[in-house]
């Protein structure tokens, strides 16, 4: 696996059930464990991939300014994370909707070639889950949205 530049952290209430809810859900896999000490068992992280790809950090609420989305109430969401799967995405969709996700947007193609739909997990956060189906020059793209887009290594 090629070193990743970015990696998006995600926090729970309970991060060990969101580990298993997550490989419930999403087929997840756990890549490394260390579970936070007895006296501050929210001193742990996590990590996950999807299919041996990319990376996740999971982790708990162990300051003021890390907190879960069910711990505010769901409202405050400053980010969303985005899995692209290599095959499979209606199928992935069925799977987190049998694991009791919430589907906020149903498999659909997009005018860029991929096929996406969003989910929100059990404590709030939100996923966009991508196949590539076709591909699509930047010229055509721009055609189906009707307006310039600005990218350094499409053509």
């Amino acid at each position: 696996m090629d070193e990743q530049v970015f990696t998006s952290s995600v926090y729970y209430r309970d991060p060990k059930a969101a580990l298993a809810w997550l490989e419930r859900a999403f087929g997840f896999e756990i890549t490394m464990a260390i579970d936070g000490p007895p006296e501050a068992p929210e001193m742990c992280h996590y990590e996950m991939s999807c299919a041996g790809r990319g990376r996740v950090m999971v982790g708990a609420e162990w300051a003021e300014s890390v907190r879960s989305p069910a711990s505010l109430g769901g409202a405050v969401n400053t980010q969303s994370v985005h899995v692209q799967l290599a095959v499979g995405l209606d199928e992935h969709c069925e799977r987190a909707r049998a694991a009791g996700a919430v589907i906020a947007a149903e498999p659909e193609d997009q005018f860029y070639g991929d096929r996406t739909y969003r989910a929100v997990d059990h404590e709030g956060h939100r996923w966009t889950f991508s196949t590539h189906v076709r591909d699509v020059t930047r010229t055509e793209a721009e055609a189906a949205l009707g307006q310039p887009i600005m990218a350094t290594d499409w053509q």
